[in-house]
C-alpha cells in the first residue's frame, strides 16, 4: 500500500528535531581522550576500567563499555559498537523519511518550514547514523600489542537528548496534521499522514532507549497507526471516472478495479479528482499480411479538478490481428484490458508512496 505525508509550518519544531542530531553525530569522531601509548612489548600498569569500566564509572550515572581491538581506530569502533549492542539496537534516523525531507528540500518546498539553509545542508549531509547519540569514548590504553577502549553514555544527559528529541518530534507530527477541515480528504492529507507515519517509525528507537536507561517513554503513535488513518482517507476519496469512446465498458471496468484495490471508490459527478481516459482503436493495414489488424491507444490522466494539475499521467498502445477486424478489435481491448489491470495499480500505488506534502 502507499504511505503518508505532509509538511511542517512550525519552523522551530523541525530546527529542534533535527539539529539535535547533527553536534551528536560530529561527537561520535570527535571525542576520543588523549594519552601516550606505550611502545609496544613494554609493561604497563593496567588500569582498573580496563577489567571493570564500572571502577571508573557510576552505574548509576553511566553505562560504561569496553571494547579492544589490534588498532586504536578498531578499539574504539568496538567499544561504541558493543555499547550499541547492549540496546540490541541500532539508534538511526528512517531513510525513507529523510530522502522524503531531501526530495523537498532539493525542489524548495521546504522553504516554509525548514529554519535555514545551513540545516538543510547538514540534514542533506547526514542522511543516517548507526551509533547512539550521546555516546563517547572515554578513555584509551595500549598494553604494547592491543588497545583498549572504554565507550560511555551518561544517562541523565542522555535522557534529556531523546526526551528532546521525541517531544520534538510529536510537535513535526501535530503540527503535520493540523490542517483545514476541507482538506482532511484529500491526497495532500494522505501524503502528510504517510510522512507522519515514518516520523513516528523514526521516533520508535528512542523511545525503546529511553525506556533502557530509565527516561519517562510519554504516550505515542505508532507509524501503523497514521498509515491506518491514511488507509481511510483513501476510502473516503471517490474518484470519478470518464472513459470516452470505450464501447463496451470493459476498459472503464478495468481502471475502476485498479482504484478500488488500492481503496479508492470510484464514480461520482462532483468529485475532487478525475481520472480522464481517452481510448482510440484503429485498424492497421500490414503489407502482405492475410490477418487484419488493430491498434488500441489508451491516454489516461488523473487530475486534481481543484487545481487543473495532471497528477498521474499513463499511457500506451497494443496492436492484435485476427482473421477478422471485429476480432483483432476485440483482441485489443481484451490485450489493454489486461495490462491495465496488471499495471495501472502498481503505478498509482508507486504515485503515492511517493506523494510529498506539498504546502
Amino acid at each position: 500500500m502507499g504511505v503518508m505525508k505532509k509538511i511542517i509550518t512550525d519552523r522551530n519544531s523541525i530546527f529542534i528535531a533535527f539539529l539535535i542530531f547533527i553536534p551528536f553525530l560530529l561527537m561520535l569522531s570527535a571525542c576520543t581522550s588523549t594519552y601516550v601509548a606505550a611502545p609496544r612489548g613494554s609493561v604497563e600498569a593496567m588500569p582498573e576500567w580496563v577489567r571493570d569500566p564500572y571502577t571508573r564509572f557510576d552505574r548509576q550515572s553511566y553505562i560504561a563499555i569496553r571494547g579492544s581491538g589490534n588498532t586504536l581506530a578498531f578499539a574504539e569502533r568496538n567499544a561504541l559498537g558493543n555499547l550499541a549492542a547492549f540496546f540490541e539496537q541500532h539508534i538511526e534516523i528512517n531513510e525513507t523519511a529523510i530522502e522524503r525531507y531531501q526530495e523537498i528540500a532539493r525542489d524548495g518546498r521546504s522553504a516554509a518550514w525548514s529554519v535555514s539553509t545551513e540545516l538543510e545542508t547538514e540534514i542533506l549531509r547526514h542522511a543516517r547514523f548507526d551509533s547512539l547519540i550521546g555516546a563517547e569514548i572515554a578513555d584509551v590504553w595500549n598494553d604494547g600489542w592491543s588497545y583498549y577502549a572504554v565507550a560511555i553514555l551518561n544517562k541523565p544527559r542522555a535522557i534529556q537528548i531523546y526526551s528532546n528529541i521525541v517531544d520534538a518530534n510529536q510537535r513535526m507530527i501535530d503540527n503535520l496534521l493540523d490542517m483545514p477541515v476541507t482538506e482532511r480528504y484529500t491526497l495532500e492529507a494522505f501524503s502528510r499522514y504517510q510522512f507522519a507515519a515514518d516520523i513516528a517509525d523514526m521516533t520508535a528507537p528512542y523511545l525503546n532507549l529511553l525506556s533502557v536507561i530509565g527516561g519517562f517513554v510519554p504516550p505515542f503513535r505508532s507509524g501503523d497507526e497514521y498509515r491506518l488513518q491514511a488507509l481511510n482517507i483513501t476510502r473516503a476519496i471517490p474518484i470519478n471516472l470518464r472513459v470516452q469512446n470505450d464501447t463496451a465498458g470493459r476498459l472503464q471496468g478495468a481502471f475502476a478495479r485498479a482504484v478500488s484495490d488500492l481503496g479508492f471508490q470510484s464514480g461520482g459527478t462532483n468529485s475532487r479528482y478525475l481520472l480522464d481516459v481517452y481510448i482510440n482503436t484503429t485498424p492497421v493495414v500490414i503489407a502482405g499480411s492475410p490477418h487484419s489488424w488493430a491498434r488500441i491507444e489508451v491516454s489516461a490522466s488523473l487530475i486534481d479538478t481543484a487545481f487543473g494539475t495532471v497528477l498521474l499521467p499513463y499511457n500506451f498502445n497494443i496492436r492484435e490481428g485476427h482473421t477478422t477486424q471485429a476480432e483483432a478489435n476485440n483482441r485489443a481491448v481484451m490485450a489493454a484490458e489486461r495490462r491495465i489491470i496488471e499495471e495501472y495499480t502498481h503505478l498509482l500505488s508507486d504515485y503515492l508512496s511517493r506523494l510529498l506534502p506539498q504546502r
